[in-house]
Order: structure tokens, then sequence, then C-alpha cells
């Protein structure tokens, strides 16, 4: 499965390791990502999403159905059949 937040797009970046000799080897850097379900309550459906954890604190602010309202609003395709 890919490391991909399907609500911020979030995905890996690359960059280098640099050692104390200032020598430069390529390394990625990860999202921190989770599997997590929820219940939606306004459409009475559970959905399994892989987010990030700055994705997370925002459905713990807004609420998943208005987070997906935003992001449609935004025009951003979500990948969540509401």
């Amino acid at each position: 499965m890919s490391r991909i937040c399907v609500l911020t797009g979030k995905r890996p970046i690359s960059g280098n390791n640099v050692s104390h000799s200032k020598r430069r080897t390529k390394r990625r850097f990860l999202p921190n990502l989770h599997t997590k379900k929820f219940y939606i309550p306004e459409v009475d459906k559970w959905v399994t999403l892989k987010i990030s954890s700055k994705a997370l604190r925002t459905i713990n602010k807004l609420g998943l159905y208005e987070y997906l309202k935003k992001l449609e609003s935004k025009g951003i395709n979500h990948g969540v059949q509401l």
C-alpha cells in the first residue's frame, strides 16, 4: 500500500543524509501516517482511512464530515464516498 495520506495528499519526499564529514547519501522522509477507522453518523457509515497526524488533528477539531465537505468545496478529491 502506498504511503500517501488520502486527505492531505502528503507523500514521501527525498533528501540527503549528511555525515560529519559532509558526505551526502540519499534518503527518504516518510509522512507520519495512521490507519484509522471512523464512523460518520450523518451518513451512518464506517470508513477506514490512511491519514497523517495533521489530518487527524483537523478531524478532531472539525469532525470528519465537515472536513470532507470542506475538501470538496476546495475541489480536492479525497476518495471517500459519502
